[in-house]
């Protein structure tokens, strides 16, 4: 089995994505980032904060970018649904027939 950290990446992206499984995978890492049991333990020096590190960062970008995707597909339907639309005068003489 080939072990490849972008693939692992991809994977833990597409489950914060995944509007089902959001909530259960930002619970999942904030659980693995308090408890004592860790891929690398936190009493080794430096070693220890490598994968909380990872966690933490992956965790607040992919928030980060689906919160700014919900936020961009709001403003797009605010937009489509009053559009911007300019006022135009336009000057009618009206000529009365005798």
């Amino acid at each position: 089995m080939n072990f490849n950290l972008q693939s692992l990446h991809n994977w833990y992206r597409s489950l914060l994505q995944n509007p089902k499984y959001r909530w259960w995978v930002v619970g999942a890492s904030l659980v693995y980032l308090v408890s004592p049991i860790d891929i690398a333990p936190d009493f080794i020096p430096f070693v220890g904060l490598i994968d909380d590190t990872l966690i933490i960062s992956l965790l607040v970008s992919e928030v980060a970018s689906v919160a700014k995707a919900k936020l961009q597909a709001q403003n797009t339907r605010s937009t489509k649904s009053s559009p911007d639309v300019t006022e135009q005068v336009i000057d009618v003489q009206v000529m009365a027939a005798d």
